[in-house]
């Protein structure tokens, strides 16, 4: 094996190897700063395939992974309902650790997750990654400057191109919780304010025959503690491919902003999520969180968790 030329960079030690395991691995490929140097992956195919690919140390177990050492830190992207056992494991190890959305699938798990982390004495940073898209940080700076003068309501959609497998979906929490963090937690950065109300309408269409109860579409509105209303719209059938945007009302100006576009592919994810990884680099080495911190997991998933019980019974 070549060496690596990023081997003075921060190193990281990855957990899952598959579909965003893999999203990480072509980010982070490119990152002058962070190292992705070994991979834990129970699944040979995976394991076998991020290791040469990119070339890494393969384990197939965390254990072996944490024994072997030579990492700075943890990335995990395993199921969303493993996350709090694995983040146990790590944190006993003590190392620093970026864990995927949504550190578990209900708000209890992160609270747990939230209680490791501090008896270890280690820090724990979510992988929210939209806090690193450049448009989204420059209409958060405009909000907190004053430029849309009293902020009204702010509209989020996320349509993906097509629904996951019918095997995810049962380990992801449902579509609030995979889909609509994300969008809780861009509401609450965004506009520095909490959800007081929200009410959820599920659509009754379930394409995958395989699946019950985790509806292809659900649509949320919300009122902010600052006197603002939010409308969420999730979806998993979207032309083409991924589409994300925001839009903001505001007293003295508006914005539209579509960052996340089939025609783009992946690119403003892969350079969110190398830019999230060099901030997380710096927080572990004992700088200050500039992503999202486990109570902002805990709001967002409260407000999942608010939505999904509602729309779950309608159905």
């Amino acid at each position: 094996m070549e060496s690596n030329p990023n081997a003075a960079s921060f190193r990281l030690g990855l957990v899952g190897a598959g579909r965003m395991g893999q999203t990480h691995l072509r980010a982070l490929r490119d990152s002058s700063d962070v190292a992705v140097v070994a991979v834990a992956e129970p699944v040979d195919a995976l394991r076998n395939s991020a290791a040469t690919n990119y070339e890494l140390k393969g384990y197939a177990s965390l254990e072996n992974l944490l024994d072997a050492g030579g990492i700075d830190g943890v990335l995990i992207v395993t199921p969303s309902d493993s996350h709090v056992e694995v983040i146990r494991a790590v944190a006993e190890a003590k190392l620093p650790i970026l864990c995927e959305k949504p550190c578990g699938v209900n708000a209890a798990d992160t609270k747990l997750a939230q209680h490791c982390v501090a008896e270890a004495g280690v820090s724990l940073q979510i992988a929210y990654w939209r806090r690193f898209v450049p448009q989204l940080q420059a209409i958060r700076t405009r909000i907190v400057e004053g430029e849309f003068g009293d902020v009204l309501s702010l509209s989020c959609l996320q349509w993906d191109g097509e629904p996951p497998s019918a095997a995810f979906r049962a380990r992801s929490g449902g579509i609030f919780v995979d889909m609509g963090v994300h969008e809780f937690d861009q509401v609450r950065w965004l506009t520095g304010s909490n959800f007081t109300r929200l009410v959820a309408s599920a659509s009754k269409m379930i394409t995958d025959p395989e699946v019950s109860d985790d509806p292809d579409s659900v649509q949320v509105l919300a009122e902010l503690e600052s006197g603002a209303t939010a409308f969420v719209s999730l979806g998993r059938h979207y032309a083409g491919g991924d589409m994300v945007s925001v839009e903001v009302f505001g007293t003295n100006d508006h914005v539209l902003e579509t960052f996340l576009r089939p025609e783009d592919g992946e690119a403003t994810q892969l350079e969110a999520l190398r830019r999230q990884a060099s901030a997380f680099a710096t927080y572990a080495r004992g700088g200050t969180c500039a992503g999202a911190t486990v109570e902002d997991a805990i709001a967002a998933l409260e407000a999942a968790t608010n939505c999904a019980k509602p729309a779950r019974t309608a159905l």
